[in-house]
């Protein structure tokens, strides 16, 4: 068996199964164990307890699948038309929901596609031992990408690709051949800040290092306790994820939109609106976010990340009483409620110049103040 014809053959099967690129390396990331153990020692993976619960297999996978030998690494853009452009994180009515969950759930397409790359080598190896990874085990994908040449680590943490910048996912085929590797990226960031300068909590702490407990992306995912006050008004209108260190970056000016479809924005997200966003029950919830990432948050995290939305919004009423309509469903959301309503009625003198008529302004300004601080039914 010629392994380097083989290892052609396998990029070309990527092409054809939808990846932009694929890239082979060893097994051997030991420089990373003492990065990975002192991150965590310093507990910035916050309440991710599953980061730590397998100690430094993450950084050996060959204990995660013993009798690997080389790792296949492959990306897959996910850039969607629809959003080739941030506009509504500026318009703060609107939810701003990260690029990679506008669409499908990636984890099933992917593993598919490289469960389908395994197969394929199967007719080629005798006694392949196989086994595809997204996001499904401890690994240290990103390591290994820039390993296997598929881009550097920039210092917001995600792998940088010159001519695909870093709209793509990332996933594993773990095998027991000894498959050529290729070279490894080499870092390209020079001297830019610009991802670590305009991270709207400060979550990176030094280059490539992200204490996830200031990450918005943490807060309004992983993270399903009460997003601390410190955060909230820096969170302004994203209620799910945070783009911002990629927006910014220079390399992303040369991404390209993706193929996949299934990437593309869904009709569900067509209307972004706060007040609509946070009319939707918990059925309804569910049944608009089948097949997305976003369902596995579930419906209270949803409404907790669009009330914090709500709070950093222009003053208007209908925000007002949609709040008010959800007191009392629970402690998590009572506290986000309150929070809210509070940073609204700060602006009601603003407010009140841009409604028509004083009298009708001032009425329904009382009105409001009952209502938020005497918890009044809104037809009292």
């Amino acid at each position: 068996m010629n392994l380097d014809h083989l290892a052609e053959k396998i990029k070309i099967w990527g092409k054809e199964l939808g990846f932009q690129k694929v890239g082979i390396c060893d097994v051997d990331l030991s420089e990373h164990e003492a990065p990975l153990q002192a991150w965590l020692d310093a507990g910035n993976h916050g309440e991710m307890d599953w980061m730590a619960r397998h100690g430094m297999m993450r950084a050996r996978p060959d204990e995660l699948h013993p009798g690997t030998i080389r790792v296949i690494s492959a990306r897959m853009n996910y850039l969607p038309p629809e959003a080739q452009f941030a506009s509504n994180l500026s318009d703060t009515t609107q939810g701003y929901i990260s690029r990679y969950s506008l669409g499908r759930d990636y984890h099933k397409l992917f593993r598919n596609q490289l469960k389908k790359l395994g197969q394929k080598i199967e007719k080629e190896v005798e006694g392949l031992d196989s086994r595809p990874f997204v996001d499904s085990a401890p690994i240290l994908e990103r390591p290994l990408a820039q390993k296997a040449g598929l881009g550097w680590t920039g210092k917001h943490s995600l792998i940088l690709d010159k001519e695909a910048g870093s709209w793509f996912f990332l996933g594993e085929l773990l095998v027991n051949i000894p498959l050529p590797v290729d070279e490894p990226s080499v870092d390209e960031c020079g001297k830019c800040t610009a991802c670590i300068t305009s991270c709207p909590t400060g979550a990176i702490i030094d280059d490539g290092i992200v204490d996830a407990r200031k990450c918005i992306s943490y807060l309004t995912i992983e993270f399903d306790g009460i997003i601390p006050e410190e955060y909230r008004e820096a969170i302004g209108n994203r209620i799910y994820g945070c783009d911002d260190c990629q927006l910014v970056c220079p390399w992303n000016r040369h991404a390209d939109i993706t193929d996949q479809k299934d990437f593309h924005r869904r009709e569900d997200f067509e209307e972004s609106d706060l007040v609509a966003l946070s009319s939707w029950d918990e059925a309804t919830f569910l049944k608009r976010m089948e097949g997305s990432a976003i369902r596995r948050i579930g419906h209270t995290q949803w409404l907790r990340n669009i009330f914090v939305a709500m709070g950093n919004a222009p003053f208007q009423q209908r925000i007002v009483e949609s709040l008010e309509s959800y007191r009392g469903q629970s402690e998590l959301l009572n506290v986000h409620i309150e929070w809210a309503l509070g940073k609204q009625l700060q602006q009601l003198p603003n407010a009140n110049r841009e409604q028509e008529g004083h009298n009708k302004v001032s009425t329904k300004k009382h009105r409001l103040i009952r209502i938020v601080e005497k918890g009044l039914p809104r037809d009292a």
